[in-house]
């Protein structure tokens, strides 16, 4: 019997979590991926509305903030700037497909989430991963848990009154744990936390050396503030109201979902799954 192919082993050591947290910070922010993904099945430009109008669980002018930025980030491209001209992804956004594709597999081998949209994985996903330092403290854990906290914090050269509010969230979010309930029992990475090699390791081969020209330049980019999601910022504030949305949603099935009217292009089935009901983003 032929030895089976054993799949590349990733060491989240090797990565550099910076150009890591450089990449998330563009590609992490809400409902980019879900643009990205919508943008890529079209494969067409398209307008604002018509972006929105697969969305249905987003507010039209907020997916244009989106589109705004994503264009000023280097993800989409336009024929020009006039109010209304069509956008498309750029040779930068079209690479993200792997990325994509990697958080997507980790997601299904390491989440119990059921079933969902698969653009609505990579979100969940994406939001796991794209908070600031948490690429540094599962480095450090990886190297060298169990770990008490002020041990990581001294490794990742981080405030350790810092630490314990990161790492409850990504004990929220699944990729650590504790050894013991005692409060000052050392942290653990999760088995979803050490299969992050490979996710890492995509992100940061996306990691273009135009992002890394952007991190150095002393040129801000020229995007407004209030377009742009904080890295730093938990993602909850507004779940209700999405939750309210995609409830909405399904009651009037759009091109997103399983079921479009006739006359609605067809999204394929990779965007079009339907999300968990409820599932705040």
């Amino acid at each position: 019997m032929p030895t089976p192919v054993q799949p590349p082993a990733f060491s989240i050591g090797s990565i550099d979590a910076q150009r890591v947290e450089d990449a998330l910070a563009l590609i992490g922010p809400k409902w980019t991926a879900w643009t990205a993904m919508t943008l890529a099945q079209e494969n067409r430009p398209m307008r604002v509305r018509d972006v929105a109008a697969r969305l249905p669980f987003i507010r039209e002018p907020f997916v244009s903030k989106r589109l705004a930025t994503m264009h000023a980030d280097g993800l989409l491209t336009r024929p020009d700037d006039r109010r209304g001209a069509p956008y498309q992804l750029s040779a930068l956004g079209t690479s993200l497909a792997p990325v994509h594709r990697t958080l997507s597999d980790w997601s299904h081998a390491h989440l119990s989430l059921g079933q969902m949209a698969e653009a609505e994985r990579v979100e969940d996903a994406l939001r796991r991963l794209r908070l600031r330092h948490s690429t540094a403290l599962i480095q450090v854990l990886d190297a060298g848990g169990p770990m008490r906290f002020v041990h990581i914090a001294e490794e990742a050269g981080l405030d350790s009154s810092y630490i314990p509010q990161r790492l409850l969230r990504l004990q929220t979010d699944g990729l650590v744990t504790r050894t013991g309930p005692r409060h000052g029992d050392p942290y653990v990475l999760t088995d979803a936390g050490k299969a992050l090699g490979a996710v890492y390791a995509s992100v940061e081969h996306w990691n273009s050396p135009i992002i890394t020209e952007r991190r150095t330049s002393p040129s801000p980019r020229p995007v407004a503030a209030a377009t742009r999601t904080h890295p730093d910022v938990p993602l909850s504030a507004d779940s209700a109201r999405t939750a309210a949305a995609l409830r909405r949603s399904a009651a009037a099935p759009n091109a997103l979902f399983s079921h479009a009217p006739q006359l609605q292009p067809r999204v394929p089935a990779a965007v079009t799954a339907r999300p968990a009901p409820g599932r705040g983003r």
